[in-house]
């Protein structure tokens, strides 16, 4: 509950300064229409496009949609893809939940004092396998991501140990 409560803070936070930069654009182009095609004009020349071409895709996209085409050219938003807070919230605390589990269930089902040890090896598989999927369902290079994935997890874990050392800890 923790995570998602701080997820959805986080993406709450996110979507204001989105939808307070799009009110922004909106201001702007409704009271400087011809101010705001001359900026999307400047924005793409600055992408590579000639001054003729980039008048005449100024203007259809700003006759179509033109706080669409601010937002993407001038601020990197898409209007139609304002970020959610709650199912940033609801992913975070699934995914929380399940990695939560894996060491968990590793440390209840095997007593004694090798359940530290199957806990860990249980969780660096798991994120060697999270970080598999997630190269998969990004296509991304699935080396880095499990590499990104597992120093991560191993560092967190190093941190978490030390702590639990420093503190003084019985496991």
């Amino acid at each position: 509950m923790s995570m998602a409560a701080g997820e959805y803070v986080s993406v709450s936070s996110q979507r204001d300064l989105e939808e307070a930069e799009l009110a922004t654009e909106r201001k702007e182009i409704a009271s400087d229409p011809a101010g705001e095609l001359a900026e999307l004009v400047r924005l793409l020349e600055g992408r590579g496009i000639d001054h003729q071409l980039a008048a005449e895709v100024a203007v259809q996209l700003t006759e179509r949609d033109a706080l669409s085409a601010h937002a993407r050219l001038e601020i990197g938003i898409d209007p139609e893809a304002v970020s959610n807070p709650w199912t940033a919230a609801l992913a975070s605390m699934a995914a929380f939940t399940v990695g939560g589990l894996i060491p968990l269930l590793a440390t209840v089902l095997v007593p004694g004092a090798t359940s530290i040890l199957i806990a860990g090896v249980a969780v660096l598989l798991a994120l060697t396998m999270t970080g598999w999927i997630s190269a998969q369902l990004g296509g991304a290079r699935r080396l880095p991501a499990i590499a990104r994935n597992v120093v991560g997890g191993v560092l967190a874990m190093a941190v978490t140990y030390g702590i639990g050392r420093i503190a003084g800890t019985q496991i």
